[in-house]
């Protein structure tokens, strides 16, 4: 059965929505085919151990994680196929390492305050988004991000500032997309701050659909 690590660390804020968000992605893998190891140990980011993995899912993780042959080992992973999906403050981590960055695809910068707003899909055809309608209305913690991600992300979701109060970044304002690096499959959405979007039907599927999309067991 195909494997996915849930990497939970964290060397600055700790979201309380970590636990129930590890379980949720264990439940997710039970109900559709994948076995879930939860760590926070570096040990595991050797390339013997992380080669047993189709991808990694990187849950709120803040801070300086790594020293220099975890960071080797977790690019050579990804540059040689494998997966990550990173989830919410994901993008608020290791801002020294290049790579990281190209692989999150922005970082984090600032946020409102909790609110509802208004998201735009722009793209359907994708494992992380198929279901839902145009417009998708929730609450959650609306990141800014220092820059945009690059243009050559795929971007799957944005934002209408207009919907809520305190977004910096202008339209589009994108908060979910999909890349490539040297074919390893990687996916992030900056959604998932509350331990209650956990129980959110829409969100679960779109977290599962993009695990499920770095883990090659769904095609965009």
């Amino acid at each position: 059965m195909p494997r996915v690590l849930v990497f939970a660390r964290t060397a600055g804020y700790r979201h309380d929505s970590i636990p129930v968000g590890t379980e949720t992605v264990r439940e997710l893998g039970a109900a559709h085919g994948f076995t879930v190891d939860v760590t926070d140990d570096l040990v595991l980011f050797a390339p013997d151990i992380l080669a047993r993995y189709r991808a990694l899912v990187f849950l709120s993780t803040t801070g300086q994680l790594f020293e220099d042959a975890h960071r080797r080992a977790l690019e050579s992973y990804v540059r040689g196929g494998g997966g990550f999906a990173g989830v919410h403050a994901a993008a608020d981590a290791e801002y020294d390492w290049p790579f990281y960055g190209e692989l999150v695809g922005a970082r984090f910068a600032r946020h409102p305050q909790i609110q509802p707003a208004t998201l735009l899909v722009t793209d359907h055809d994708h494992p992380a988004t198929a279901h839902l309608g145009r417009t998708w209305v929730r609450v959650d913690e609306w990141y800014d991000f220092a820059s945009p991600p690059s243009p050559r992300v795929r971007v799957l979701l944005t934002v209408d500032e207009s919907s809520y109060e305190g977004g910096r970044m202008g339209d589009p304002h994108p908060l979910a997309w999909c890349h490539d690096i040297d074919g390893g499959r990687c996916f992030y959405t900056a959604l998932g701050h509350t331990a209650e979007a956990f129980a959110e039907p829409e969100f679960r599927a779109h977290l599962l659909g993009g695990i499920r999309y770095a883990a090659r067991l769904a095609d965009a």
